[in-house]
C-alpha cells in the first residue's frame, strides 16, 4: 500500500480574511481523500500565533475560538522567538503544506518564506508572485507593462494625500472612482466615490488597512466576471462566471460575498459573445504568466457596456467557501472539488521537484585583497 502524504492545511490570520479562511479550510478538510491523504489542522490566530492540531480541530468543531486560543496561550512559552510556529514541531513530518490563509500573512508572501526555509512542498506561487499579485499597485505595474487592460488609477499615501485633492482626482479620473488599500482582499477597505466629502472618508477607512491607497477610475454599471486558472508552466482556465449583484449595492463587498449572499446571482459558466470570452481568457493567462504564478489563481474582470474586459485583480488563494466562484468555475468546467484538490496537491509536487533541480554554486573565498583607497579632499 501506498504510504499516505501527510498534509499540513494552515488557515485562519490576523487578516481580516480570517472568519473567510476558516470556512474555505472546513471545506478542503472534508473534500480531501482521506485515502491519500492524512492531515493535520494549523489555525493562526488572529495574533498570528500558529495552534496545533488538537486546538485547531477544537476550533473546526464549533468550540468558542477565544476560549481554545485563550488556554492554548497559557500552555505556550511566549517568550520563545519562535513562539508564533512552534506548534509546527508537535508533527514528526510533514510532507506537504496546504495553506488556505487569505490576505495578508497566506498571500502576501509570508507563509510561502515559511515553506521556502522548511524545504518542503506547498499549494500555490512563491514568494515573488504571491507578494506582487497582493500589491494591487505591483499587479498594475507588471500587467500594463506585459500590455494587459487595466484601469487608470494614482497611488496615494501618507506624505502626497495633500497632492491629491478631489478637484485632482476627478480632473484625472473622473467623478466615478474606486478607493482601495493595495495590499488587501475581500473589497475591506474598498470605497466606490463620486464627491469630495466621500473621497476624504474613503481615505481615512482606507488608510486604516495600508499606507498605499489606490484611487482608481471607475466603469459605470460593469458586469463582473470572474475566471479560475490551474497550473504552472501550462496553465489552463476554467470557464467564465458572473457575479450579479442587487441593483441598490454599489458593487461586490464584503457583505454579499461573505455574509448574506442571497441577492446575489451566479451565473455559471456566464453567457457571453465568444470573442469577449476569449477575449478575457488569453488576458488571464497573459497576467497569470506575467505575474509568475503557480497552482491557482482566480482573477477578476469587470466589463464596461461597449463589452470592454479591464482586468481587476489576482487572488493566489481563492477562497473554498459554499459561495466561492474558485472551485465553482472548475466545477462546471469538468473538473470535480475533490479533483481539483488533487490536482493542486501535484502541482504542488511539480514545483518543488522542479525548483531543487536548480543548482547554486558555492563558491570559496581566498585571502581577501583590497584596491587602494583614494580619498579627494572637499
Amino acid at each position: 500500500m501506498t504510504q499516505k502524504l501527510h498534509i499540513a492545511l494552515l488557515f485562519g490570520g490576523n487578516s481580516s480574511e480570517h472568519d473567510v479562511s476558516k470556512r474555505s479550510a472546513h471545506n478542503i478538510y472534508d473534500a480531501l481523500d482521506k485515502e491519500k491523504y492524512d492531515v493535520s489542522l494549523f489555525m493562526f490566530t488572529k495574533d498570528g500565533i500558529l495552534l496545533g492540531n488538537e486546538d485547531s480541530q477544537k476550533i473546526f468543531d464549533g468550540e468558542s475560538e477565544d476560549q481554545v486560543v485563550a488556554e492554548a496561550y497559557q500552555k505556550m512559552d511566549m517568550s520563545s522567538p519562535l513562539a508564533p510556529i512552534m506548534a509546527l514541531n508537535e508533527q514528526k513530518e510533514i510532507d506537504f503544506f496546504f495553506p488556505v490563509i487569505h490576505g495578508n500573512l497566506g498571500e502576501d508572501g509570508t507563509i510561502q518564506g515559511l515553506f521556502k526555509l522548511l524545504n518542503k512542498p506547498y499549494v500555490g506561487s512563491n514568494i515573488a508572485a504571491s507578494a506582487m499579485s497582493f500589491d494591487k499597485d505591483l499587479t498594475k505595474k507588471i500587467i500594463s507593462q506585459a500590455g494587459i487592460r487595466n484601469t487608470p488609477y494614482v497611488v496615494v499615501t501618507p506624505e502626497n494625500r495633500a497632492d491629491y485633492s478631489w478637484g485632482r482626482i476627478e480632473e484625472k479620473l473622473g467623478n466615478l472612482t474606486f478607493v482601495k488599500p493595495a495590499k488587501q482582499g475581500s473589497s475591506v477597505g474598498i470605497h466606490r466615490v463620486t464627491n469630495a466629502e466621500e473621497y476624504e472618508k474613503a481615505l481615512d477607512d482606507a488608510f486604516k488597512y495600508d499606507y498605499k491607497i489606490l484611487v482608481e477610475q471607475g466603469i459605470a454599471n460593469p458586469q463582473e466576471i470572474e475566471i479560475s486558472i490551474l497550473g504552472n508552466e501550462h496553465p489552463i482556465a476554467s470557464k467564465l462566471g458572473a457575479v450579479r449583484v442587487p441593483k441598490d449595492d454599489p458593487f461586490y463587498d464584503y457583505e454579499n460575498k461573505f455574509v448574506d449572499a442571497s441577492g446575489v446571482v451566479f451565473e455559471l459558466p456566464v453567457k457571453l459573445p465568444q470573442y469577449l470570452v476569449d477575449e478575457i481568457t488569453d488576458m488571464a493567462l497573459k497576467a497569470y504568466k506575467a505575474l509568475g504564478m503557480k497552482g491557482m489563481a482566480r482573477i477578476d474582470f469587470l466589463v464596461d457596456s461597449n463589452n470592454v474586459p479591464y482586468l481587476g485583480e489576482p487572488n493566489t488563494l481563492p477562497g473554498f467557501t459554499n459561495i466561492s466562484l474558485y472551485p465553482q468555475m472548475w466545477e462546471v468546467s469538468g473538473i470535480s472539488y475533490s479533483d481539483l484538490i488533487d490536482r493542486l496537491i501535484q502541482l504542488g509536487l511539480q514545483e518543488f521537484e522542479r525548483n531543487s533541480k536548480i543548482k547554486y554554486d558555492f563558491r570559496k573565498l581566498g585571502t581577501e585583497r583590497v584596491g587602494q583607497k583614494k580619498y579627494n579632499e572637499d
